[in-house]
Formats: structure tokens, sequence, C-alpha cells
């Protein structure tokens, strides 16, 4: 018996090697390769509430543009002021891996509650009139690769997504409709730099063909500035001093160039004609 098996045995070692390489390789194949996503948040300010409060319940994304194709990448449950999100300031939705691949839409989905505005420092509580059962459903194409981290920027305009109804008499409402545009970081640039004196308190714009692409408030201490998520190109950059004081100047021809940040240095603006 023993001889028999002292026969067998380079037998059953070749049958061992030949299945321990054979799952070994069906591993292989079968473990997807993975890369990773970045979901980050930023906002184009208004100039008429002190705070913009957005509670986002979780982040989905969706592979194969099927209703079904829905995942959960992160669940913050959180509060956001929007109006803290300018001048390069972000706020991380979700950062995750994800296996490889192309990935068609992200969705917000809001709370039900905890939604509100703070104008001249009274608070608001704004209702969402859609948006919280179904998510706000953004286009985005993702292609995920392997050992490479992708980042989606999601520019939440608030000037556009506080809607006010009501009035004086009845009462004023807010209402949360939110306008949000999404691009990759990797396909954007951005233009920085600083308005002299910063009490001008000025608004800064990136304008292209007459259209508004980025907005922001420069810090009323330094007044520096950073327009972020603009997409490669020539734009006009607006100055618009809040303080009356001071007159608007425009800068033109401004290159944005994917990966870089264009620094325009201090911008004067002048006071106005004292009559």
């Amino acid at each position: 018996m023993i001889t028999q098996l002292r026969k067998l045995l380079p037998q059953l070692l070749t049958i061992t090697l030949f299945f321990s390489l054979f799952l070994a390789s069906c591993g292989t194949d079968s473990d997807p390769s993975m890369g990773s996503l970045k979901v980050s948040m930023h906002d184009a300010p208004i100039d008429s509430a002190d705070q913009v409060n957005v509670s986002i319940k979780q982040v989905e994304i969706n592979r194969d543009g099927s209703q079904d194709g829905w995942s959960v990448i992160n669940e913050p449950n959180q509060t956001y002021n929007l109006l803290n999100l300018i001048n390069g300031a972000t706020a991380v939705l979700g950062d995750t891996t994800l296996p490889a691949g192309t990935y068609q839409q992200i969705r917000l989905v809001l709370n039900e509650t905890g939604h509100n505005v703070v104008v001249d420092g009274q608070t608001y509580d704004m209702k969402v009139p859609s948006g919280t059962n179904t998510g706000v459903k953004l286009n985005v194409n993702a292609d995920i690769e392997e050992n490479i981290e992708y980042e989606v920027l999601l520019d939440f305009d608030a000037a556009h997504s506080v809607v006010e109804a009501g009035n004086q008499q009845s009462g004023v409402n807010y209402l949360l409709k939110p306008v949000i545009k999404a691009k990759s970081q990797a396909i954007t640039g951005a233009i920085a730099g600083t308005v002299d004196p910063a009490e001008a308190e000025s608004m800064v714009y990136a304008i292209q063909n007459s259209d508004t692409l980025a907005t922001t408030i420069a810090d009323t201490s330094s007044g520096e500035f950073e327009l972020i998520g603009l997409e490669e190109g020539t734009y006009d950059v607006s100055i618009d001093p809040r303080n009356s004081d001071y007159e608007a100047t425009d800068t033109t021809g401004v290159d944005v160039t994917v990966g870089e940040t264009n620094d325009l240095g201090t911008i004067q603006v002048s006071q106005g004609s004292i009559l």
C-alpha cells in the first residue's frame, strides 16, 4: 500500500499544483481593477444672504445608466454652509474606490429637513419642492481607471438655488431648488488674484461670451480671490465692488490652462468721483 502511494505521489503533486495555479488564475481574472473617485463641492455665492445651509444625506453613483445601477458611495448626512465654500475652498462629499469603468451619473440625496438661509441675521427654513426622494442627478461620465484618482467638482450655485417666495404681508418663505454643475478637476483650471483695497468687498466674475461661468467674493480682509472649475479658454474677469464708494473694473483676455492657476496679481479698484 505504501509502495503504491509512493508511486502516485508525483502525480498527486502535479494535480495539486495544477489546481492551485488554476484557482489563482481564476482569482486574478475575477478581481476587478480598482480606481478611486473623489466628489467635492464648492459654491457660486449669493450676495443677499449671510448663510445658505444645505443638508446632504448621501451621494450615489450610477455605472450603467439604469435605475437599478445606483450605488451609495458615501453618507455624509451633514449640513454645509455653501457660503464657506468660495475662493477655492471645497467640501469633500465622498472619497472611495470603485471598479474601473465609466460612470454616467452622480446623485445627491438631500435630507427632508435641515435646510435654511440666514438673511440680515434672521434664519428662514427652506423647503425642497423635489429632490429629496429621487435626488439631484448630475451627468459626469467619469472614466475610472486603475490606480488613478478621478475628482468631480460640484458647483452648487446658491444664487440660483435659493428662491424667495411670498411677501412681507403674507410672510417671506424660501425654497431650495438646487442648481448644480458637475465638472472633472482633470479638465479645469483656475484664476486667482487680489483686489485692492479689500474694503471694496468685491464680487468677482469669470465671463466668457457674455456668460458668467464662475463667481466668488474676494476675501474682505485680504482681498484675495480664486475662481476654480474653469474649462480651458479665455475669460474676462469682472470686479464689482459691493461698497458703493468704489468703481467696477474689468480685466480682459485672461487665459485658463488645464491644471494651472493664472494669478493676476493685485487688481486695483478706484474710488468713485466725489461730487
